[in-house]
């Protein structure tokens, strides 16, 4: 497997990190388009949420990188070796 247990659990956080922060950008307009709300220009859609969606973002990034630990390995390794006689 290509992806271990952790990798995927990580993978599902951090998309649910991103839908967070793209929900936190979104909203504040105002029923009138030509009538002009100043709630847009908010700290929480210009600052907050990319910084949430960048974060989201950066945990794809570590969850694709992250090497599963793989407990098989060890034993490939004893099982390929054979005593040596002399």
């Amino acid at each position: 497997m290509v992806f271990g247990k952790k990798n995927y659990i990580l993978l599902a956080i951090s998309v649910g990190i991103i839908i967070l922060g793209l929900l936190l950008m979104s909203g504040g307009g105002s029923a009138d388009s030509t009538e002009f709300t100043a709630e847009i220009f908010s700290t929480r859609r210009i600052v907050v949420a990319p910084i949430v969606t960048l974060i989201g973002f950066l945990l794809i990034i570590y969850a694709i990188m992250a090497k599963p630990k793989n407990p098989d390995k060890g034993k490939e390794k004893d099982s390929n070796t054979t005593p040596q006689n002399k």
